[in-house]
């Protein structure tokens, strides 16, 4: 176990239920200071009532939690001025600028106008400043809404989903916000449902289904442990199947004339080395497993509603 010092939170068989709905099934979790923290899992996965939790919007029916060495339940002004809070769906004030939105935020905290508009920079809106937040873009939003999570300061942020629905582009960029929150210190809880985004920006994840964690580790580490096959992918017409079927080390082999063929192995160098021998590496692509590989293998392929 940590030092209480080295620990943001620490949830200790939490619990709740509604009706007969199991919700949190006794999660039990321990976020380092500094750490970038990921928790993932299907819809329904518990994940949002266990932060609800944390933050102190809602009363566990069991176990403990510490926020920053507190009980967050009871919402200690103190204990919230040290936190931030991103949910998924921003809720911004009407008719208000986006400069208007953030120094609304600054002034419920005490602070001035230097704060808001230093964020307003920060985040890459102060050219957005005299816009309505209603006709700002969807990453814009998002931004906006990290911002007004950020401008006092916190020194533990919660982000719920932070690039949901935004373009590839918006969420790289995004990304990179992240990654400064973190560099400078600030311990993030990130809940999202991209596998590369949990994979390239936190230092570790838990895996939630059903209320439990099933497991809580660094991504590499996960993907490591899933001791799955490596894909190959060749251009049509490279290899005949029946003959990539023969070479040493290929588990499977799956054809398709559009495509290309697809063989599965665990020992890629020795398939890679024959693949060479025929002149078949032009095209190739390789691909090992990842993130999503072990979500998908310990929560189920099943559609969630």
């Amino acid at each position: 176990m940590m030092a209480a010092g080295d620990v943001a939170i620490r949830t200790v068989e939490l619990r709740k239920s509604y009706g007969r709905t199991v919700a949190v099934d006794g999660v039990s979790l321990e976020v380092r200071t500094g750490e970038f923290y990921g928790i993932l899992g299907p819809n329904g996965a518990g994940k949002t009532t266990t932060l609800e939790i944390v933050e102190g919007l809602r009363r566990p029916d069991g176990g403990t939690v510490e926020l920053l060495g507190s009980a967050p339940w009871g919402r200690e002004p103190a204990l919230m001025r040290r936190i931030g809070v991103q949910f998924q769906a921003a809720a911004f004030f009407d008719r208000l600028t986006a400069r208007e939105q953030l120094r609304t935020f600054a002034a419920l905290y005490g602070l001035g106008h230097g704060p808001a508009d230093r964020w307003l920079e920060r985040v890459g809106l102060d050219g957005k400043a005299r816009t309505l937040t209603q006709d700002l873009s969807g990453g814009q939003a998002q931004r906006l809404a990290i911002a007004c999570a950020l401008v006092h300061e916190p020194e533990l942020v919660f982000l719920d989903e932070p690039t949901a629905a935004l373009d590839p582009q918006a969420r790289r960029n995004l990304w990179d916000l992240l990654r400064s929150l973190n560099d400078e210190g600030r311990t993030v809880v990130l809940t999202t449902h991209h596998m590369d985004e949990a994979e390239s920006l936190c230092d570790r994840v838990a895996i939630m289904d059903h209320g439990r964690v099933l497991v809580d580790d660094r991504p590499a580490n996960l993907v490591r442990d899933l001791d799955a096959p490596v894909r190959v992918h060749l251009a049509p017409g490279r290899v005949d199947v029946v003959a990539a079927r023969a070479l040493p080390g290929v588990e499977t082999a799956a054809d398709d004339p559009e495509s290309g063929l697809t063989l599965t192995t665990r020992t890629p160098s020795a398939v890679l080395t024959r693949l060479a021998e025929l002149d078949a590496l032009e095209g190739l692509q390789v691909r090992g497993a990842n993130l999503e590989d072990v979500f998908l293998q310990l929560t189920g392929r099943e559609y969630r509603a």
